[in-house]
């Protein structure tokens, strides 16, 4: 974000706003790097989406979520696998990238009695 300014810097006129994404699928880690821009500021909305089921319905089961940013560890969580078909573990992050510097987004997953649908990461310039 420019100095003095209170929203991000748009991007130029004629470019799209930058759309990256990873999917691991049932993998237990998902990397995004985003290469840096040498003309400006950006503004990214990061969403990191862990999909677990519990169809054995058994007890005890946990999935857990650790993003870590530029290397950084920024949140985790170990929560209750509900039983059925579906649950969801969701991070929403908005990180602003300096001009020259790269962003590298790194998602872990864990379970415990329940398996693994999908880790993905994606990131919307603002």
């Amino acid at each position: 974000m420019a100095r003095g300014s209170s929203t991000p810097p748009k991007p130029k006129p004629g470019t799209q706003p930058e759309h990256w994404s990873t999917s691991a699928g049932t993998r237990d880690v998902a990397r995004l790097d985003i290469p840096p821009d040498a003309h400006r500021d950006r503004t990214f909305e990061v969403f990191v989406s862990l999909a677990v089921h519990n169809r054995a319905e058994r007890p005890g089961a946990t999935h857990a979520l650790r993003v870590r940013v530029n290397g950084a560890l920024e949140w985790q969580r170990t929560v209750p696998t509900h039983p059925g078909p579906g649950d969801t573990l969701d991070l929403r992050l908005t990180r602003a990238v300096p001009l020259g510097q790269p962003l590298r987004l790194t998602a872990t997953s864990e379970v415990v009695g329940a398996q693994r649908v999908s880790l993905k990461i994606s990131a919307d310039e603002a």
